[in-house]
């Protein structure tokens, strides 16, 4: 071999050798770097920056249940960073999802803040990050629990309170049949049913003005609404009722407050009010309406000395169908959604509604408003507004027909 060729052959041999001592050397430190990032408990760059942009409760945990990072609102579930997850459902899910790979997804009820009394149903969901961080997402859904709830008892208390009237009709349908021969009974027959038929329409109407306080677009005709104008025309629709029970009617309170809804809305609410009052106001006795204006805010109390709400039932007594004297308001015709209405009527002008109550002594129910400045118009517009308020009254005192209940 010549000195070029063996030149050329230790070249080569050399070469040889750095690339693999190269490969070696790069391969030793990916090796490090993979048993690093396998052993590793750092929060990876930028999940701690996302979690504090979540509204639920999220945490990262590791294979011993230590919180390493977590979200706000995870506090509200004991879930604290440096502290072990408490919740045994929780370890579960974590060990399962660590165990298997991929992400897993449950509900199951927990307690918020170590409160025992204070279940709440979540969906939790794990997903593993790495090998040994797994990420924790808990959202809450008690709320749209509560509200799917909701809807089936009002699909429920609805499909009872129809079957009444309607059964009713039915029978007496048949006993007018089995009684044609017969006149006088005939008209009894008749009267019963009219009564049903009222009761039923008042229930539909209801049901009616409700769902459309719920629905999205429930305020249809906002403007400027004259308080003195919703009284008048809500006392001037129960005067009879109030004749008829032997109850006076007395107003009060400041005069001249404007408030932005819409008036036939408001009319409809006040005097649910009045005719709970009345309803459960011994003869002799007044029903009092008092608006006050202070701060903002206008509110309309109406006032009865009558038998009064027990404190049980003031928690549910703006429920719906919710009845605190069944026997009572069956026999004044009540649909048990006066209130619930009122309530709604309320919170879609942005106010809220307030109770006192002593049994024997009577009860005060008051509706708050945010109140605006009175409009500038002149007096063709002050005959326009009160022109609209009075068939509002009479709209909403036909669609009532002797409202009598307090729920």
């Amino acid at each position: 071999m010549t000195l070029p060729q063996l030149a050329l052959s230790s070249l080569a041999i050399g070469l040889v050798i750095g690339v693999g001592l190269s490969l070696l050397v790069a391969w030793a430190y990916r090796a490090r770097a993979r048993v690093q990032e396998e052993t590793s408990l750092a929060v990876p760059a930028g999940i701690t920056d996302v979690l504090r942009s979540m509204d639920d409760a999220a945490a990262i945990v590791d294979t011993s249940g230590m919180v390493l990072a977590s979200s706000q609102a995870a506090t509200r579930f004991g879930i604290e960073v440096g502290a072990t997850l408490d919740n045994p459902e929780l370890r579960q899910l974590v060990r399962v999802v660590r165990d298997t790979g991929g992400s897993v997804t449950e509900s199951m009820r927990i307690t918020r803040g170590g409160l025992s009394l204070d279940p709440r149903l979540v969906s939790a969901r794990a997903s593993v990050i790495g090998t040994r961080l797994v990420l924790l997402i808990i959202r809450d859904v008690t709320e749209q629990e509560r509200l799917d709830q909701m809807r089936r008892d009002f699909v429920a208390n609805t499909s009872h309170e129809l079957k009444t009237p309607v059964g009713a009709v039915s029978l007496l349908a048949e006993a007018i049949e089995s009684a044609a021969d017969d006149p006088a009974q005939v008209r009894i027959f008749a009267a019963r049913i009219a009564a049903e038929a009222g009761r039923l329409g008042q229930l539909t109407g209801r049901i009616m003005s409700l769902s459309r306080l719920q629905a999205e677009d429930g305020l249809t005709k906002v403007g400027p609404v004259a308080i003195d104008e919703v009284i008048a025309s809500s006392i001037e629709a129960h005067v009879v009722q109030a004749d008829s029970a032997g109850v006076d009617l007395a107003r009060g309170g400041d005069r001249g407050v404007w408030v932005r809804g819409d008036a036939q809305i408001l009319i409809e609410a006040v005097g649910n009010l009045i005719a709970n009052a009345i309803v459960y106001s011994p003869r002799g006795s007044r029903v009092g309406v008092g608006v006050r204006a202070e701060d903002g805010v206008v509110e309309i109390a109406v006032s009865d000395q009558g038998i009064g709400i027990a404190e049980a039932d003031r928690e549910r007594i703006f429920e719906r169908f919710y009845r605190a004297d069944e026997a009572r308001s069956r026999r004044t015709g009540g649909t048990g959604l006066g209130l619930s209405i009122v309530k709604h009527a309320t919170q879609r002008h942005g106010g809220e509604v307030r109770l006192w109550s002593r049994p024997g002594r009577g009860s005060t129910f008051t509706i708050r408003l945010p109140r605006i400045d009175a409009p500038e118009h002149g007096d063709s517009g002050k005959k326009s507004k009160k022109k609209r308020a009075r068939k509002a009254a009479k709209a909403a005192a036909s669609a009532r027909v002797r409202n009598g209940e307090r729920t």
